[in-house]
C-alpha cells in the first residue's frame, strides 16, 4: 500500500479484511458507515479499459478492441418447420431487466428479444435503469447494441410503467433480474409473469425465503438456467409447485460466436510464447476475483511463463476492486496479473487465450465460460450451476471444488470467506498448473471443444425451450417440468 493512498481507504480497506470477526449486524451497520468514509468515486479508480497498451512492457501491442473477425459462425437458430410455426398462436412479450447493460441475465434476454420472433413472438426489452445503483461512468452498453439493431426497447419507471402495459398489452413478461415494482403492476393488471432464476444469490440467506414464498405466489412459471439452480430453488422455496419450475439450459448465442486469429489477438496484447489464462468476469465477491488473484500468486510461482489477465465492470463495487488490485500488487508474479476493465471484443480475447478460469461462489450458468469453450478454449471452473454440464467429466477442463467448500451454500459463509483463505486454492492451483503443463493438448483440442460447444449447447434448443415455457403460460395452458438435459457429453 503507498503512502498516498487516502487514511480513510487504507482504514476502509484494512477494516474489510477483518470483518470476519465481527458479528453479522456489526457487520452490516459498519459497512455502510464505511463507505460513508471512503466513498470510492473519490479515492479510488477502476481498471482501465485502454486496450492499446500491451501486457508486456516495452512490447509493440495493436487495438485488441478494433479486431474483426476473419469468420463469422453465425449459428443460425432454426425455430421449428415453418408449417409448424405458422400454426402457433402468436404472443406478444414484454423481456424485462433491470439494468439493461452487461452481464450474463441481460444477454440471455437480449437472445429472447432478438430470437423469440422466429417462434411467432412480438419482443420488446423494457428497463429500469441503464446503470447499477451507486455505478459511475459509461452505462447502457447493451441498450445502445439493440437499438442499433432494431429491437424495440423501453424504459419504465414505477410512474408510467402500468399506462405503457395498457397501451402495449403484452400477453405475458418473460423477467430476468427485473425490479419487483414492475412483478406488482403486472400482477395489477393481471399480466401473467415468467421469473428466469440466472442464479441463486438472491435465496442463499433464510432472511430471503419467506419473502420470496410470498413473492412467488405471484409468478406463474420459473425457468432455472441449470438444475441446480433449480433444485437449490425448490429446496428454499419448498411452497412452490416444482411443475412450474423448467430447466432450460442457456445456448451459445451464434451472434457472440466470433472468429478472430489467433495471432493478431496476442499480438495486440504484446504476448509471444506466454502462457494466457482469461478470466472474463465482474470484480465482485460472486466471483471472487480476489480468491483467483490470490491463487494465481501460487501458480505464477510455478509456471513464469503464466499470465492471468481479468477483463470485467468494477464500478458496482470499487472497494472490492481495490482490495483486489492491492493483493494482487503484493504478489511475486505482480507483473503478470493484469486487472483491465470492461472489453468490447471479449472474442478477442479468447482467441489469445491458452485458458479460460473462473472461481465463483455461485453462477446459475455461466454464459462467459460457455463462449470460451466455443471459441475453443479449454476451462477451469469452481462447481457451481452449469459448470459439470459444460464440463462433462473433464472433457473440456477442470471442474474444482467451490471456494466455500460445495454448491449448497450460505450467503454468511461466503460474505466471510470474501477475504480470508479459501478451502479450494490447492485444487484450484494445480488445476491451472495443469492447464499450464497440458498446453500442448488443449491447444490440439481447441477445434474439438468448439465444435462440441456449438452442437451440445445448442442456441435453437435453449430457444425452443423459452418460447414453449412462455406460450403455455400466455395461454393459459400448464408448463411440463423439463428434466435436466443427460446428453452432454
Amino acid at each position: 500500500m503507498t503512502d498516498t493512498t487516502p487514511r480513510a481507504l487504507r482504514f476502509t480497506l484494512w477494516a474489510q479484511r477483518q470483518a470476519h470477526v465481527v458479528p453479522a449486524p456489526l457487520r452490516r451497520l459498519a459497512g455502510r458507515t464505511l463507505r460513508q468514509l471512503a466513498r470510492p468515486g473519490t479515492d479510488t479508480s477502476g481498471p482501465s479499459e485502454d486496450w492499446s497498451v500491451p501486457l508486456v512492457p516495452g512490447r509493440a501491442g495493436g487495438d485488441l478492441e478494433a479486431l474483426q473477425p476473419v469468420t463469422v459462425d453465425t449459428g443460425p437458430v432454426e425455430p421449428a418447420s415453418t408449417a409448424e410455426v405458422t400454426e402457433l398462436p402468436p404472443v406478444r412479450c414484454a423481456v424485462a431487466v433491470g439494468v439493461l447493460d452487461v452481464g450474463g441475465a441481460e444477454e440471455v434476454a437480449a437472445f429472447l428479444a432478438r430470437r423469440l420472433p422466429a417462434h411467432r413472438f412480438e419482443t420488446v426489452v423494457v428497463y429500469a435503469d441503464t446503470r447499477l445503483p451507486g455505478q459511475e461512468g459509461e452505462g447502457g452498453r447493451l441498450g445502445s447494441i439493440l437499438a442499433a439493431e432494431g429491437v424495440a426497447t423501453q424504459q419504465l419507471t414505477p410512474e408510467n410503467a402500468a399506462a405503457w402495459l395498457r397501451s402495449w398489452r403484452p400477453d405475458v413478461i418473460s423477467a430476468h433480474n427485473a425490479r419487483d415494482w414492475m412483478l406488482d403492476v403486472a400482477t395489477e393488471l393481471g399480466v401473467p409473469w415468467v421469473e428466469t432464476l440466472h442464479d441463486m444469490h438472491r435465496f442463499y440467506h433464510p432472511d430471503s425465503w419467506v419473502p420470496e414464498r410470498q413473492r412467488a405466489q405471484r409468478v406463474s412459471a420459473q425457468v432455472a438456467v441449470s438444475d441446480l439452480v433449480r433444485q437449490q430453488y425448490l429446496a428454499r422455496i419448498q411452497t412452490y409447485p416444482g411443475d412450474r419450475v423448467v430447466t432450460v439450459p442457456n445456448g451459445v448465442d451464434g451472434s457472440r460466436v466470433l472468429l478472430i486469429d489467433r495471432d493478431r489477438a496476442r499480438a495486440a496484447l504484446g504476448l509471444t510464447d506466454e502462457f494466457l489464462f482469461v478470466s472474463l468476469a465482474r470484480y465482485c465477491l460472486q466471483k471472487n476475483t480476489f480468491g483467483l488473484v490470490t491463487a494465481f500468486g501460487d501458480v505464477a510461482a510455478q509456471h513464469p511463463e503464466a499470465h492471468l489477465l481479468m477483463a470485467g465492470r468494477a464500478d458496482d463495487d470499487l472497494l472490492y476492486y481495490e482490495q483486489t488490485r492491492q493483493i494482487a500488487a503484493s504478489l511475486p508474479g505482480a507483473d503478470r496479473i493484469h486487472l483491465r476493465g470492461h472489453c468490447a471484443n471479449p472474442s478477442a480475447l479468447l482467441a489469445a487465450a491458452d485458458a479460460f478460469v473462473l472461481d465463483s461462489f455461485f453462477e446459475g450458468w455461466s454464459l462467459a465460460s460457455m463462449e470460451a469453450l466455443a471459441a475453443g478454449v479449454p476451462v477451469v471452473l469452481t462447481d457451481v450451476g452449469g459448470a459439470r454440464e459444460q464440463l462433462s467429466g473433464g472433457r473440456r477442463g477442470h471442474l474444482v471444488a467451490n471456494p466455500a467448500g460445495n454448491a449448497e451454500l450460505d450467503w454468511q459463509v461466503i460474505n466471510g470467506l470474501r477475504y480470508r483463505p479459501q478451502g479450494n486454492r490447492p485444487e484450484l492451483v494445480a488445476a491451472m498448473s495443469s492447464m499450464v503443463r497440458d498446453r500442448a493438448a488443449w491447444a490440439a483440442a481447441r477445434q474439438r471443444l468448439r465444435d462440441e460447444a456449438i452442437r451440445l449447447f445448442s442456441p435453437a434448443e435453449s430457444l425452443a425451450g423459452h418460447a414453449r415455457v412462455l406460450r403455455a403460460v400466455a395461454c393459459g395452458e400448464s408448463v411440463r417440468t423439463h428434466a435436466p438435459r443427460t446428453d452432454v457429453g
